[in-house]
């Protein structure tokens, strides 16, 4: 279980981002985001300062500008139904452009990007640089309940599995002439999604008995976790990040 997965997002280096433990990033990004969400949505410049601080993180774990805007698209659709609100929305209306638009709706629209673009941000930044595996260890550290933590590691470990398995079905589908492209075909796809479930609970039948005669008891080893818990020095390091985010809300909350 400690072979090493790597993701899509993961990129690989050596900053001092990287080097962290990944509890003290991910604690750091949770509070990072919460102080945004926290932040009221007409303190302006409390957005700049919170992009400034994702900005530092990003040019410390030398993650390019390019890279983060490709990758926050997954954001889009509520960028859209973001720009929707000040169409939709009600109360005092103001004029841009000749066209006729609800002040609360813009409120709201600008609350919504910005607040889900920097939460978007800081979670690409914790996932390219932590990999998948380092992410479930730096959980199991923050005493994350056993249970999510070894269904995730699971999942980790044999994800690559039930994928080629499920090529392989789809390969002797499309070899015996059923064609998924089509909607008659759809009760033979039904099928070998049926065939594939019964395929992955069976093996998982088979791995638990295999672990539990090699002395599972209902949690992982601790060598799982392996070394490199946080020391206090790391803890501190992460927490600027945070400590400033909080700082800027508290801020922009007895400000506004």
């Amino acid at each position: 279980m400690g072979a090493g997965h790597a993701h899509v997002l993961y990129q690989e280096g050596a900053s001092p981002v990287h080097r962290l433990p990944p509890e003290v990033k991910i604690v750091s990004m949770v509070v990072f985001t919460l102080a945004v969400v926290a932040t009221p949505r007409e303190a302006f410049w409390a957005f700049g300062g919170y992009a400034m601080l994702v900005a530092v993180v990003a040019g410390l774990a030398r993650v390019g500008p390019g890279w983060l805007l490709s990758r926050s698209l997954i954001e889009l659709p509520f960028v859209l139904f973001a720009v929707a609100l000040p169409f939709l929305g009600a109360g005092e209306r103001v004029d841009v452009l000749g066209v006729s638009l609800s002040s609360d709706g813009l409120l709201g629209a600008w609350n919504i990007v910005a607040k889900g673009t920097l939460g978007v941000l800081a979670s690409l930044l914790l996932a390219a640089t932590t990999t998948t595996r380092d992410l479930i260890v730096g959980l199991d550290r923050l005493r994350c309940p056993q249970i999510l933590t070894q269904i995730a590691t699971f999942m980790l470990r044999y994800l690559d599995v039930l994928v080629g398995e499920a090529r392989r079905m789809r390969v002797a589908r499309v070899s015996r002439g059923d064609d998924p492209r089509f909607l008659w075909q759809l009760r033979g796809f039904a099928a070998g999604v049926g065939a594939l479930f019964l395929r992955a609970f069976e093996r998982g039948e088979r791995v638990y008995l295999a672990m539990l005669s090699r002395g599972y008891a209902g949690r992982m080893p601790a060598v799982w976790q392996g070394a490199g818990a946080a020391t206090a020095g790391q803890w501190l390091v992460a927490a600027t990040v945070p400590a400033l985010a909080a700082t800027i809300a508290a801020a922009a909350v007895v400000l506004t």
